[in-house]
């Protein structure tokens, strides 16, 4: 019986894992799997693998179709695994042995990466090329608590902080664009982090966030304080990959 384990790995460990992967001899199979893939595509992909366990294909059916960035599977008698890549995988291909060197040419590439971590209240937004900051600029702006009584005072109240919520995404809209239109041409992907509702309500504020749409990446960020050390410490999580492991239990 295979046993999954998942983990994740940050950008010098997934090279090291690649690294050992690409040194193996033997018997292997590939599969490079694009972001958006169907659950039939997925399926014959793995019909590739002789003899795969039932459960396991469920497992990697389920984590792929759930990954905006599609995955890659690495499968033999000794190592068995699927790696979720931080950015999203465009190829689609089955090869024989370990090829790791499209996966891997990823993690090596210089990407010009733009954070916008928003929570009510604060915010902290940066520009990175690879994991090096470039530009960044933190701030916070007042909001109150919601109201917890009833009544006509209430409704008046909750105006307010919604007029309040409306004032500080203006602020955040003008500091996001001052950050990273200057880096636009060379910008290659942008990450968002908070609590998802506040950054949908943000993103529908922020007109200049529509024109990286193309550019931005469906997994969210958890974080609750944005600032400073939390932007330069959310770019490692940026980097890093899930990777599940199927080992005999």
């Amino acid at each position: 019986m295979l046993i999954a384990t998942e983990r994740k790995l940050d950008r010098s460990r997934i090279l090291m894992l690649l690294d050992k992967l690409e040194s193996m001899s033997g018997t292997a199979l590939t599969i490079y799997l694009p972001d958006n893939s169907l659950k039939a595509d997925t399926e014959k992909a793995l019909s590739n693998i002789p003899g795969i366990d039932q459960n396991v294909s469920i497992q990697i059916i389920e984590k792929v179709n759930k990954s905006t960035t599609g995955g890659v599977i690495f499968w033999s008698d000794t190592y068995k695994y699927l790696v979720l890549p931080p950015f999203p995988n465009k190829e689609r291909t089955v090869l024989h042995g370990y090829e790791v060197e499209i996966l891997h040419s990823l993690f090596l590439q210089d990407l010009m990466i733009a954070l916008i971590l928003v929570r009510l209240g604060s915010y902290a937004i940066g520009v990175f090329q690879g994991e090096k900051l470039l530009s960044s600029k933190v701030g916070t702006g007042h909001i109150h608590q919601r109201h917890r009584k009833g009544g006509s005072s209430a409704h008046r109240f909750e105006r307010h902080r919604e007029k309040q919520i409306e004032v500080f995404f203006q602020r955040v809209c003008v500091r996001v664009r001052e950050r990273l239109e200057p880096h636009l041409p060379q910008l290659d992907y942008v990450y968002y982090g908070g609590e998802r509702n506040t950054i949908n309500s943000f993103r529908s504020c922020c007109g200049f966030t529509q024109s990286l749409n193309d550019r931005t990446v469906k997994n969210l960020l958890n974080v609750r304080d944005p600032r400073q050390a939390t932007l330069e410490a959310a770019i490692n999580e940026v980097w890093s990959s899930k990777v599940v492991q199927w080992d005999i239990g």
